[in-house]
């Protein structure tokens, strides 16, 4: 096989990440930042200010069709059909012993639109096994991952960070919920998710190649309040901190949502009253008495 042929994608911010003197590794098939100074410090930083992420390698699959949501119903973990327009959903999709294919979130752009965004690894299993799920049903299942490149903003400052730069009042987005808007004139789906614990959000740029002009207005705005590039080192420290599970990790063929801890969870009308919800969601866990 030539050395073409397996080389991995870049991302629109690959220069960026470049230019600022990024440790990058073949992840999933994309050059990716693992770090940009340390993950102790971006970390850190994560928690105390905020981090802007590059993960435009994961994969966004769009279904859209009068029978979208029966057909999400059928092919996934969940009632998609009862979320509502303008939210989200963490949910799986399983093979038919039950294990776990890839985890994912769902946001309903529309009553006949929704957008499943997979693992990067997982994209072709999770776009292959949603179009012959969805075969039965009158919908379009189209792989639009090549399309979009994906920005996430984290930390207690986000909200500040971003506010300026955006035509959304950053208030009217909850938990899991996601809106078409701008950031810094970029028409993008803004949604209030993320995988650190902490607030944030994710912004989703398309087409792809105006990712740098986000990045750099997110960069000049949030500097002065300490906002740093972070790599896939200090998210995979961060995830693990706030309890929330990786593919390949916690989650894998050879475990089913019906695994202890993962029902209620995976099948939950509202992620944001799990034990997963960042720190400024997260309801107080009862005592433990007696132990």
């Amino acid at each position: 096989m030539s050395e073409s042929a397996t080389a991995p994608r870049l991302t629109a911010l690959h220069k960026i990440h470049e230019e600022a003197g990024a440790t990058l590794v073949d992840f999933a098939g994309w050059l990716m930042p693992l770090r940009y100074s340390s993950e102790t410090a971006e970390h850190t930083a994560v928690r105390e200010a905020a981090g802007l992420f590059d993960l435009s390698h994961m994969g966004e699959i769009r279904l859209t069709g009068p029978q979208a949501a029966e057909a999400l119903d059928h092919a996934l973990v969940g009632f998609l059909s009862k979320v509502k327009v303008g939210r989200a959903r963490y949910t799986m999709i399983t093979a038919e012993d039950g294990g776990v294919l890839d985890d994912l979130i769902v946001y309903r752009l529309g009553e006949d639109e929704y957008l499943v965004v997979a693992n990067a690894a997982n994209v072709p299993v999770v776009a292959s096994a949603l179009a012959e799920r969805a075969s039965g049903f009158d919908v379009e299942v189209a792989d639009e991952s090549a399309d979009y490149s994906l920005i996430a903003i984290q930390g207690p400052r986000a909200v500040e960070i971003l506010a300026p730069l955006t035509d959304a009042d950053l208030d009217d987005i909850r938990y899991y919920a996601g809106y078409e808007h701008t950031v810094a004139g970029v028409p993008v789906l803004l949604a209030r998710t993320g995988y650190t614990g902490e607030d944030g959000f994710e912004i989703f740029v398309r087409p792809a190649d105006r990712a740098p002009e986000v990045w750099a207005a997110l960069m000049a705005e949030g500097a002065p309040h300490g906002l740093v590039p972070a790599g896939l080192s200090s998210r995979d420290t961060l995830r693990m901190e706030a309890g929330m599970p990786l593919y390949g990790q916690e989650l894998s063929a050879d475990l089913t949502p019906s695994t202890p801890d993962w029902a209620a969870w995976s099948s939950s009308t509202s992620r944001a009253t799990s034990w997963a919800a960042p720190r400024w969601r997260r309801p107080r866990a009862p005592p433990v008495v007696g132990v």
